[in-house]
């Protein structure tokens, strides 16, 4: 049998999104900022009012438009790699879990969640430019607007190859 010499859509978008991510200071920036970005963005969305529907009884104020967003980012993740798009969905879970935990500390006076995920999208993105000027190189996003997507699953994917799972 013929193997195919062609790489997956996905190898390639990590190869093109690794043109500009080559410095190792910009890299450790990134496994610190993506990871913050995404995190703050599921946030900044969960905070926006989501109507209350008497249907949904006890998880009124666990769904949010937030759900679209993960929705649509999964099934994008799972059309270029089902296994990597599982993995993200756990992540997100994880995600999930820190914003109710910020939302129970707003409930009893602390911040207001898009106050605390606004602080830490805007200090994350802040380090993302800084990385790139070390880097000496634009982010990749700037050419095309998918690999905002792609950055999350590409240090996904490095733990994934170290843990020995094929993605």
């Amino acid at each position: 049998m013929e193997q195919n010499m062609h790489p997956k859509l996905v190898d390639v978008y990590f190869d093109k999104y690794a043109e500009s991510h080559q410095n190792p200071k910009n890299e450790l920036i990134h496994w610190i900022c993506v990871p913050l970005i995404v995190f703050s963005l599921v946030g900044l969305i969960w905070s926006i009012p989501f109507p209350y529907l008497s249907f949904l009884g006890r998880l009124n104020g666990y769904v949010s438009w937030a759900w679209l967003l993960i929705a649509f980012a999964v099934y994008y993740y799972f059309k270029l790699s089902p296994v990597l798009a599982g993995f993200m969905l756990l992540l997100i879970v994880v995600f999930i879990c820190a914003i109710i935990a910020l939302l129970n500390w707003q409930h009893n006076g602390g911040p207001m969640l898009w106050q605390s995920c606004l602080a830490i999208f805007v200090l994350s993105w802040v380090g993302q430019f800084i990385g790139h000027k070390i880097e000496g190189k634009k982010p990749s996003f700037f050419d095309d607007i998918k690999f905002l997507l792609i950055g999350p699953i590409w240090l996904l994917h490095f733990v994934l190859i170290k843990a020995g799972i094929k993605y």
